[in-house]
Order: C-alpha cells, then sequence, then structure tokens
C-alpha cells in the first residue's frame, strides 16, 4: 500500500509571516463564509413582506435606508466590470436584443429599494457588450393594471419590424384564482405586450390588458417568463410552469400577430422530486426562465428550478412542434440563475445570467445594491452534443497588462523566483492556467489569507476542481490537459474550464494588500502555463457609464 501525504492546501510566498496567530482559525471561518447556500427569486421575496401590504406602501418607505453615491463609488466589493446598476436591486436579465448596431439590455430592477419588489424593467445600452450606459427605466407597474405589483421576466423580439416585449406581468389576487403561491403571495400572472417606435428604444408603449391569460388549472405551479421564436409566419412561445406533484413543464402556445394565442401542448415536461416544499421551484415542479433556441444543427432548452439552471440538447420536430431532449446538464454549478440569451451581430448565441448575493440579506442592505450580470459568454455545442460556452473575446478590450510563464517541462529558478516576487493591486483580473492531469493547489492571497483558492484532484471523482469552498466535476481530456479561466471582479468570481464546465462564486472581502500568487514547487510543476492579467473598469466611479 502507498500513503500519499497530500498537499498543503496552498503554499505561502514572500517575505511575511505565513502563520499569523490564530491563522488557521481565521481561515476555517473565512471558507465557512464565503459561500451561503443561493436562493432562488422568490425566495428573496419571502423575506420582505407580503405582496398585499407591499403594494400599498409608499416608495419611499421601500427604501432600506439611503447610501450616498460616495459610499457606493468607493465600495470595494462592488464590481468593475460587470454590468450593475448605480444602485438598488437587479435580478434577471430581460430581452436581450441587438437593435441598429448596439446591444439593449433589460433586467428586473427595483428603483426604490436594495431589497426585492416593486420590479421594473431596467435599460441599458452598449456597442461592446461590455461598456453600458444606463437609460431610463422601459417598463414600470401600471396602478391597477395587469402587471400593478411587477413587470417580471420576458423577451424582447422584432415583429414586423417594430421592437416587442413580451413579460409577465403580475398583480395581487384572491388565493384561488392566484398562478404563484409561495406562502407569502397570491399573484395572477399573465403576458403582457409593449412595443416601441423609439429609434433608442427609451420609451413603449403596454397594451392595456394582456395578451395571454392562464389555463384554469388548480395543480398549476406557475404561469411566467414567456420565451419566443419565429417559424416561417407563425410565432411560437413557450411559458415556465409545472404541476404540482409532477414535475416542472414548458407550455407552447403559437400566433400570428403576438395579440391572439393558441395552446398547443407542452414542449418539455419534468418529473417530480417528491419534495413538498411552499414554493414549487423549489421541489422542481415550477420550471422558471425558459430559453429555447437552435444551436449547431440542434436545439437547446434552458431553464431555471431548484435554484439550478439546467440545460437539454435534443432534436426539435417542427412538423410536431416537439422537443425531444438527448442530453442534460448543469449550466453552471455556482452563484447564476435565471438567464437569458440572445444572436449578437456575429449571429453567435450569447448567454446573460444573474449572479446574485450570497451574502446575509443585512449586508447587501446596508451596502445599497444587491446583484448583477454575468459577463456575456458565447455558447456552442462540442462534437459529443455538449453545451460549451466562454466569455466572448472582445473582453481582451479590457485588459490592461499581462504577466505570463510558460511551464511545459519544468518551471525554471528563474521563473519561481518571478512568480514568487509577482504581486498585482486591486481585485480586477483574469486567471488563466493550463494544466496536467497531475493535481495543483494555487491560490491568490494578501497579507492576511487567500482570496482565491483553486485545485485540482483527478481522484476526486466527481469532485476534481475546487474553487474556493466549491466543488465541481472535471473528467480527463484527450489532449491531456486542462484550461482554466478565471474573472475575479471585487466579489464576483467566474470561472470555466476546459469551455464545458462553469462555476460562479461570490467572494466578500477585500485585499489588504497587493495578491500574490502561493504555489509550491512541486504544485508549480503540475502547470504548463500560467498567466495573470488586470482588466480596467468600464466606468471611472463604477456609477455610471
Amino acid at each position: 500500500m502507498n500513503l500519499r501525504v497530500p498537499h498543503p492546501w496552498f503554499v505561502w510566498v514572500g517575505p511575511y509571516d505565513p502563520t499569523p496567530p490564530g491563522f488557521f482559525s481565521s481561515v476555517l471561518e473565512f471558507l465557512r463564509g464565503i459561500f451561503i447556500s443561493m436562493p432562488t427569486r422568490r425566495a428573496f421575496i419571502k423575506s420582505l413582506v407580503a405582496a398585499s401590504t407591499l403594494s400599498a406602501l409608499p416608495k419611499n418607505l421601500l427604501a432600506t435606508q439611503s447610501v450616498s453615491s460616495s459610499q457606493l463609488a468607493s465600495d470595494p466589493l462592488r464590481p468593475q466590470f460587470h454590468l450593475l446598476p448605480a444602485r438598488n436591486w437587479m435580478n434577471d436579465p430581460n430581452g436581450p436584443i441587438f437593435w441598429r448596431g448596439r446591444y439593449h439590455m433589460f433586467f428586473q430592477y427595483n428603483p426604490h429599494a436594495d431589497g426585492w419588489g416593486d420590479i421594473h424593467w431596467a435599460h441599458a445600452v452598449s456597442p461592446d457588450m461590455l461598456h453600458w450606459q444606463h437609460l431610463p427605466v422601459a417598463l414600470a407597474p401600471t396602478p391597477n393594471g395587469p402587471d400593478a405589483d411587477g413587470c417580471f421576466s420576458g423577451s424582447a423580439v422584432l415583429h414586423l419590424g417594430t421592437p416587442t416585449l413580451l413579460y409577465t406581468g403580475v398583480k395581487t389576487v384572491a388565493p384561488a384564482e392566484a398562478t404563484l403561491r409561495d406562502g407569502m403571495h397570491n399573484f395572477l400572472e399573465t403576458q403582457c405586450l409593449a412595443t416601441s417606435s423609439d429609434p433608442e428604444l427609451r420609451t413603449w408603449r403596454k397594451r392595456a390588458t394582456p395578451v395571454l391569460h392562464p389555463p384554469r388549472d388548480p395543480n398549476l405551479t406557475g404561469f411566467r417568463d414567456p420565451c419566443l421564436w419565429q417559424e416561417n409566419r407563425l410565432w411560437l412561445m413557450g411559458i415556465g410552469s409545472g404541476q404540482h406533484g409532477a414535475g416542472g413543464q414548458i407550455l407552447l402556445y403559437r400566433s400570428r400577430d403576438l395579440l391572439r394565442w393558441e395552446f398547443l401542448h407542452a414542449l418539455a415536461q419534468g418529473e417530480s422530486t417528491g419534495l413538498k416544499t411552499l414554493d414549487p421551484v423549489d421541489a422542481g415542479d415550477m420550471w422558471e426562465c425558459p430559453d429555447f433556441f437552435e444551436l449547431d444543427g440542434k436545439h437547446v432548452l434552458l431553464y431555471s428550478t431548484q435554484r439550478k439552471v439546467f440545460w437539454e440538447v435534443g432534436d426539435y420536430d417542427k412538423r410536431e412542434q416537439r422537443f425531444h431532449s438527448q442530453k442534460r446538464g448543469l449550466l453552471d454549478r455556482g452563484s447564476f440563475y435565471a438567464p437569458k440569451s440572445q444572436l449578437d451581430k456575429q449571429e453567435r448565441r450569447i448567454l446573460w445570467g444573474w449572479i446574485p448575493e450570497a451574502r446575509p440579506e443585512a449586508e447587501y442592505l446596508a451596502a445599497g445594491w444587491a446583484g448583477c450580470m454575468s459577463l456575456p459568454r458565447i455558447l456552442a455545442l462540442n462534437a459529443d452534443n455538449e453545451l460549451t460556452l466562454r466569455v466572448i473575446d472582445d473582453i481582451s478590450a479590457l485588459h490592461i497588462a499581462e504577466t505570463s510563464w510558460t511551464l511545459r517541462s519544468s518551471a525554471t529558478e528563474q521563473q519561481r523566483t518571478n512568480i514568487r516576487q509577482f504581486t498585482i493591486g486591486g481585485a480586477a483580473l483574469k486567471l488563466e492556467i493550463v494544466a496536467s492531469q497531475k493535481p495543483f493547489h494555487l491560490a491568490l492571497a494578501d497579507e492576511v489569507m487567500p482570496l482565491l483558492q483553486i485545485a485540482f484532484d483527478p481522484a476526486a471523482t466527481g469532485r476534481e476542481l475546487q474553487l474556493n469552498s466549491a466543488f465541481a466535476p472535471l473528467p480527463p481530456r484527450k489532449s491531456g490537459d486542462h484550461h482554466i479561466t478565471i474573472y475575479l471582479d471585487a466579489s464576483v468570481i467566474e470561472s470555466f474550464a476546459d469551455n464545458t464546465l462553469a462555476l460562479t462564486a461570490r467572494v466578500y472581502r477585500a485585499p489588504q494588500s497587493p495578491l500574490r500568487l502561493a504555489i509550491s514547487d512541486a504544485d508549480l510543476d503540475s502547470l504548463y502555463s500560467l498567466s495573470v492579467t488586470k482588466l480596467q473598469p468600464i466606468s471611472p466611479d463604477r456609477l455610471t457609464t
């Protein structure tokens, strides 16, 4: 029997004392706080007041406290190159669309408070999907209207050349009439429509009445978040839904004019998990935020449920208008939810997602902001019809300085010295690793403790890759090496491995000094190459662009 002594989790390098008093207990306490279970959109609602009371409150009472612009701009935990509003709450991306040479992004937004509630559609525009200008709110709840309690998620399409939004409006009703019942709210969900004749899409005109009401079914678990596509002259629309005790599903409708809709059947259907929860999303009986599109000769279905985002790849029978799933997986194994895709100007499929907070509510309320948008990810299929994803190459426009080392055989003494002496200021950077199939541990640390830790262990089946306290599978590759790219942006970490694995995380600690690379000689010899690139902010103060 061979007994292998495991590598230490990290090795400190540099002139400072690697083991200050209480160091290891501090590290353990820090790691406990890095990741908190990610709640769904509705779980945030439960921490607030009931919707029937919420809609009746004056707007100024919804705000938890006032945080100055200078405080927001100097907050070291605010991302510098991710899209987020200047202040207050944001969640799902909605209706991203490329229109007249610019990218328009809408997203769920509470303009009056730092927590969920009073949901509007915020609006930002960009020439490159990286640098954003915030525009006036696109949609706001209409008093006594079908969206009186919120303009929930939806899609943007061009119908006969006219930009059109299809979204879910919610209003409080008697429990027997509600489609969203989660123990705190009784919302009726209907599909609403708005159009714009403004070349900059700054103003929108709502249709006064919904274009689609939910079926009368006491077992219905929800009816929201429309996704649309066109086949010949017909529009097809999938609605997130499900059945109590039977699993989630996507209901399929068709229309010629976006106004009159005919129900067809379920485009896709899940199975019950057997869980009993107040919120059917947590039980898997409700699929939120569906997205359905053609990709590389196949069709892809995305949906969010059980606090996760799933993808399915398969064939779509256009004659019967049914989807036949062949493969399934997780889109992101971390703090990522409610994604939405679009086509860019090159006709590539681009994915966006909401990166929620993973810290206590009291902390983000005190900070004055919550949530941000993921970086734009290009979707494709590999030879095995698995979904692949990577950040757009245009992010290189944000690169300031890159330091790299090629270590194909083994690191030279000079390279080891350079790595030990390397430092980088701030927490806006990209880390790229090309590694062999051998185990390694690597950390980016200040003088107090690690901020970011990465480990790979091929013997840990199903948990080969570790990012701080989160694990993910990273099976062997035919090429024999692994490519890992990590974007660290203040409290946000987006990581990608071999273009098939995504893991988004949050870390709520600002560096106390320049960051150093911490890696042992043995671990260094497991790497083929290593590079660190500093990224610049997309705005001077992280509040406007």
